[in-house]
């Protein structure tokens, strides 16, 4: 719904009411969470808004401008989503062929589609890190991850988080159109929506870049961090916009822009039945999350490099969109503040997170059947119960994290600084064995592998 004038306030005046606002909380919750700088882009289907504040880095001192661009991190992807939908949408190749008709290094996997790349669904591990992923070629690291005895699930059957999905579909960008995946976003998408492009590794950038920034929890202190993105991840998050850019995505997605044409955005909103995201979102479409609020639907997706977190919504009834960037990995808390802000000020109701989980009943103590060791790729997750008989969670070796688990076999994260829960995912009981199979841990799912 769009911004409502409080009452006693002139029409002529609520725009710049609201905007001082705006602002004001900008820069309140910017200096709370100790962000160095954000951005903000409101479209509340009647009125816009650009505010930002702060600076691009926190030892140069240079400042934050509504130009600035911000390392998006896995925003990057609906860019790439679209590029692949723009695509299928000029007869270049249809989204229910397998991807390894463009893409040998994928035969391994012959019932991959190219929509299950675009919305997660192609049971793909996440991928190695970006160290891992710098010492090998694009064609070899796929050929590593996109094998049978490393798929999680059939294609088209659930949902995993999967980076490798997107170096897949840059990859597939390459192959069809024979440009690098920085020329083809540059020519068809960014130049069409007004985005002077900027990517992770530019020597002589044409606009000003900002930092991202990490908080030393012991001294307060802020200092820049360095982006480590393989080259050949760069599909998946390499991709620097400030929020105005964002929101002009946002508007392509809604169907208000000529940069995509309706029916291509309309496929990209479209949910695709497995998608079950968990904790990430209500659902997934091609390229872009789902979030449900008050009866309306919401699209967009989050983002966070090295020291950034970056947000997008978007919602065609309205028109409504809103951009958010910040150079902290604290910006993810200051997002989550200023949506709820949002609603106050706009009656916007901008869902930061996937709708809480609906009554669940009371925990329940941890079923035997879920004990064990999962894996995604070369990352093992391991469920155990300690003597005190309270689950936990270890990823990759790291500290366990307490588990709350309840009897639909959701379960909750809680963090052993606050106490504070937060969703963490399901396992998954095959339909007819009845054996737990999988894990899904913040969308990416691991697969039982009982290997220690």
């Amino acid at each position: 719904m769009p911004y409502t004038v409080p009452t006693g306030q002139a029409g002529a005046a609520a725009p710049a009411t609201l905007r001082r606002e705006l602002q004001s909380r900008l820069d309140f919750l910017a200096d709370a969470h100790r962000v160095p700088g954000a951005q903000l882009f409101v479209d509340t289907g009647a009125e816009t808004h650009s505010l930002h504040t702060g600076v691009a880095d926190a030892v140069t001192r240079a400042p934050l401008t509504p130009d600035t661009a911000v390392p998006l991190g896995s925003l990057t992807k609906p860019y790439t989503a679209a590029l692949v939908l723009l695509l299928a949408d000029d007869g270049d190749l249809d989204l229910d062929e397998p991807v390894a008709e463009h893409l040998p290094e994928l035969r391994g996997l012959p019932g991959v589609r190219v929509r299950h790349l675009l919305s997660h669904t192609g049971g793909l591990p996440t991928g190695p890190d970006s160290d891992t992923a710098s010492a090998t070629g694009g064609a070899r690291y796929l050929a590593s991850l996109c094998t049978a005895d490393q798929a999680l699930f059939p294609p088209g059957t659930d949902f995993s988080y999967s980076n490798a999905g997107y170096v897949a579909a840059g990859r597939l960008v390459e192959a069809v159109t024979g440009m690098p995946w920085h020329e083809a976003v540059r020519a068809l998408l960014l130049e069409p929506l007004g985005t002077v492009p900027a990517f992770l590794g530019d020597t002589a950038a044409a606009r000003p870049l900002a930092a991202g920034h990490t908080v030393n929890t012991a001294t307060g202190q802020v200092r820049p961090v360095r982006q480590n993105l393989a080259p050949l991840e760069a599909p998946a998050g390499a991709l620097l916009a400030g929020a105005a850019d964002l929101a002009a995505l946002g508007h392509a997605l809604t169907g208000r822009s000529d940069a995509l044409p309706p029916a291509v955005a309309k496929e990209m909103r479209r949910g695709e039945r497995a998608a079950r995201p968990g904790a990430l979102a209500d659902g997934w479409g091609l390229g872009v999350a789902l979030y449900r609020r008050g009866g309306r639907v919401w699209y967009g997706h989050d983002g966070n490099a090295q020291g950034t977190s970056c947000h997008l919504r978007a919602e065609p009834g309205s028109g409504a969109v809103v951009a958010f960037t910040g150079n902290a990995g604290a910006g993810t808390a200051l997002w989550r503040d200023l949506a709820a802000d949002l609603e106050r000020l706009t009656g916007l109701r901008v869902p930061a997170t996937a709708a809480p989980a609906t009554d669940r009943g009371r925990p329940v103590g941890l079923p035997p059947a879920c004990r064990g060791t999962y894996r995604n790729g070369g990352t093992p997750y391991r469920v155990t119960e300690g003597l005190d008989g309270a689950p936990a969670l270890s990823v990759d070796g790291d500290l366990p994290l307490p588990l709350v688990c309840y009897a639909d076999l959701s379960y909750d994260l809680v963090d052993p600084a606050t106490g504070r829960r937060e969703p963490g995912g399901r396992f998954h009981r095959d339909p007819v064995s009845g054996r737990v199979e999988r894990i899904q841990v913040s969308g990416r799912t691991a697969r039982r592998t009982d290997d220690g």
